[in-house]
């Protein structure tokens, strides 16, 4: 399972990339049930990619990249229609390097899609300035070690992706309570189109840093695996089409998302 066309839309014909695609399940996924031209799915573990090419190198179209992210992107200029990450690259990567790059790697109009955390597992706020935490994390060898990891208010990430060449054309919070005595998630959704020029939609996004508190789940050193079965709760959410999905309440979410343009502007 992996994230719908009501999110990275119509993918016929097109080249989309996944940032920190792990063992590239949800990139097999958008390869075989979204039927792009051709998906990339780029990560910098050489296990993950080794994984991935075990389980899925019959795939039509999906070709696996052992790099960095940005330095991909940066290499491939006007290369993609559709970059995503959920709680991929952007979340274990500088969003001020990872950014830029992403919009040299995108065609004018290209779309951005990425899912991340809206607040730490342990429910502290997210930062409202533009920088890492050390979080503790098992490694894929088993050892205990940290990761650096960007959990950013919504507002922060919105200025971010507007410096580097984005319009914001929609965002959400999205709830999972957790199943079998998981701790909850809180996941914050952007969708973002590079910049043609002046005039494409806006969304406006305030924190409420005092709302929420809910706990993720932890990072598991697999980049793609970040959420455990929460993050498939999340995909199943991003599956759905948008009149099904549950609005947040807003007396329960740590972000409150004001729309200030019409639905109608937005790409499909």
């Amino acid at each position: 399972m992996g994230p719908g066309a009501e999110l990275l839309g119509d993918l016929t014909g097109r080249t989309v990339a996944e940032l920190g695609a792990g063992a590239g399940h949800q990139a097999a996924y958008v390869a075989t049930e979204l039927k792009a031209v051709r998906v990339i799915a780029i990560d910098s573990s050489t296990a993950q990619q080794s994984r991935g090419r075990d389980l899925y190198e019959d795939v039509p179209g999906l070709d696996f990249v052992h790099d960095d992210a940005a330095a991909y992107l940066r290499d491939h200029p006007s290369s993609l229609d559709v970059a995503y990450s959920i709680f991929g690259a952007l979340d274990f990567s500088d969003p001020q390097t990872l950014l830029p790059s992403a919009a040299v790697a995108l065609r004018p109009g290209g779309t951005l899609v990425f899912s991340t955390l809206a607040h730490y597992r342990t429910g502290a706020p997210p930062e409202t300035e533009r920088r890492p935490a050390d979080i503790p994390t098992r490694m894929p060898d088993g050892r205990l070690g940290t990761m650096r990891r960007w959990v950013l208010g919504a507002s922060v990430w919105k200025e971010l992706l507007d410096e580097h060449g984005f319009d914001v054309m929609d965002g959400d919070t999205v709830h999972d309570p957790g199943r079998d005595g998981e701790a909850p998630a809180v996941t914050t959704l952007f969708r973002a189109r590079k910049k043609r020029g002046s005039g494409a939609p806006h969304l406006l996004i305030q924190d409420d840093a005092s709302g929420g508190g809910a706990q993720t789940p932890g990072w598991d050193g697999a980049p793609f695996a970040s959420a455990g079965r929460s993050m498939a709760s999340v995909l199943e959410f991003l599956s759905r089409p948008p009149s099904t999905r549950a609005k947040p309440s807003s007396r329960n979410s740590g972000v409150k998302v004001v729309r200030t343009v019409a639905r109608s502007t937005l790409a499909p």
